[in-house]
């Protein structure tokens, strides 16, 4: 029975991979051994989704997903877990023509579906809840608990076994049938409702946790018109009781500075003593506050670092220099790494990638704004420095930056040609032997010293890479939108393996637990391993 999983000894769980980048520090180098360099998925049927498998090679199992998946798998208690959306049509109620934000639940062992969290379209329509988009985020598990952000911008607290153990577990009771194909929902805590929150196309934050709280970006953003922020006071960054569902402490630091969405993800690491919680802000800066409850209600800022050079310009169309921040932060080594993108559909265009120290405290950006007097400016949206009104720049004594990397120019001709331009990214880094690893928009996969920032090499892709790299084995895992899974060498010099196509685009990570490696594509979730 798909329940038995849930009764697993404790250490049969020492190689779950729990949530986003595996742990609270994002890092997405799990332990694994002889992971595979080559497979063939076999092929798909294009009107049902039915995996044929005559031709597949080190394929373990394949479940079918949504039409459209952007969720990097989770695994826990042997079981898998994927958002998506409803163009598998698991559950009788809803048939797949009915549109819905879904995370999906597989037995681990053969890919056996167990249930689903159903969750309806927002009825502002796409402005708030783009249509076929689904659940975006991956969520997190910590025992027979699972907690998720929903299209609707609520975090949903679910039961991880849903009603295979025979009961509905509460406070919340109404999920309809409650069959054993759909989700035991604990508690919902509706950001909308009870924050004033207003998302701009979707709500997307692969939630953490450090004790009892529970981190959330709350994704507040722009209006349809791209000007417009409905609700500048609104939270963007949040602590809940993970297990009540109780809001703990609130932050609205972007507030009007917003640029576009927030769909970011935090981070939290102990560092020094001091349990630290990075968001990245819509407004292109990154936070970091004390991860503990506050009597007011609001968290103590430790510091807050803008990633953007200040004379960066925002354009709504994607044509300017100044970007957000999509990607989610990785704390390695003492370090924090991040990197900055845009809205994919803004097009291609320059990032920039940071190390930053968290230990030091208040504004701590490679530069400050001044004006006349010599006194901070305060922060703006489209551009941080007014040269007209006298404003200027000036080194930050204070900074934090410890490096940054927009590019290299390998051939010295003074200039930085494509292959070596640091893109635009939503993708976070990965870090293993002193080797820092990304992949941008543009397709380019970039490997650098991560103490030093020195680049090693770049590989082009040749196509879009929207999700994030994998290291494990000595080898690098990532894919691209036109389906191809590179696996290069975890190497100071650049060396490919391998590319095996998986039949559909790759939006998300791949993963290895217990040396299997997971890959969701846009339509189907793919078990690879040579058992």
């Amino acid at each position: 029975m798909f329940a038995a999983s849930a009764a697993l000894p404790a250490e049969a769980r020492s190689a779950d991979w729990p949530q986003w980048g595996g742990s609270p520090v994002r890092n997405n180098t799990p332990r694994g051994k002889n992971t595979p360099t080559q497979w063939n998925v076999g092929q798909f049927d294009h009107k049902t989704g039915r995996w044929l498998s005559k031709s597949a090679k080190n394929i373990l199992w394949v479940a079918r997903l949504g039409s459209q998946s952007y969720g990097t798998p989770v695994l826990a208690g042997g079981k898998v877990f994927c958002a998506t959306n409803n163009g598998a049509g698991y559950v009788r109620c809803y048939p797949a023509l009915i549109d819905l934000g879904c995370l999906l639940c597989f037995r681990q062992s053969d890919g056996r579906f167990g249930w689903q969290l159903s969750r309806e379209k927002l009825s502002a329509g796409r402005s708030v809840d783009w249509p076929k988009q689904g659940i975006c985020a991956a969520p997190l598990v910590e025992g027979d608990r699972l907690w998720v952000v929903t299209n609707r911008a609520e975090v949903a607290c679910l039961d991880a076994n849903g009603f295979y153990d025979g009961r509905n577990n509460g406070p919340y009771r109404a999920e309809g049938g409650a069959t054993r194909r759909e989700a035991d929902i604990i508690w919902l805590f509706d950001m909308m409702k009870q924050l004033g929150v207003v998302q701009h196309n979707m709500a997307s934050c692969s939630v953490t946790a450090g004790g009892d709280l529970l981190f959330v970006c709350t994704s507040n953003g722009v209006d349809e018109s791209h000007e417009r922020i409905p609700a500048p006071d609104a939270p963007s960054f949040i602590a809940l009781n993970k297990h009540t569902g109780k809001l703990v402490w609130t932050d609205a630091s972007p507030g009007r500075n917003i640029l576009h969405g927030q769909w970011a993800s935090p981070a939290y690491a102990v560092i020094d003593g001091v349990p630290q919680v990075v968001f990245p802000g819509g407004d292109g800066w990154l936070y970091s506050f004390l991860a503990k409850p506050s009597a007011d209600a609001k968290p103590k800022l430790l510091w807050k670092f803008d990633c953007n050079l200040k004379q960066s310009v925002w354009k709504a169309d994607g044509s300017g220099d100044r970007n957000s921040i999509i990607a989610t932060p990785v704390i390695h080594g003492g370090r924090v790494y991040i990197a900055t993108g845009q809205d994919p559909e803004h097009g291609e265009g320059p990032g920039r990638l940071w190390c930053i120290d968290p230990t030091r405290r208040g504004d701590v950006s490679a530069e400050l704004v001044v004006d006349r007097q010599g006194k901070p400016a305060p922060p703006r949206r489209l551009c941080a420095v007014d040269q007209q009104a006298g404003e200027t720049l000036k080194p930050n004594p204070n900074s934090a930056a410890v490096w940054r990397y927009a590019g290299h120019d390998a051939n010295g001709d003074g200039e930085f040609d494509f292959e070596e331009t640091m893109h635009r990214t939503l993708g976070m880094v990965a870090v293993k032997d002193d080797l820092l690893v990304i992949g941008d928009v543009s397709g380019l996969v970039h490997c650098l010293n991560a103490k030093t920032g020195r680049v090693h090499w770049t590989y082009d892709m040749m196509a879009a890479v929207w999700g994030s790299p994998l290291l494990v084995d000595g080898k690098i895992y990532l894919g691209d939108e036109d389906g191809d899974v590179v696996v290069l060498a975890l190497s100071p010099t650049r060396k490919l393996l391998a590319e095996n196509n998986v039949g559909d685009s790759v939006y998300s990570a791949a993963v290895v637990a217990d040396d299997v490696l997971y890959i969701a594509t846009r339509t189907h979730l793919i078990a690879i391993g040579s058992r």
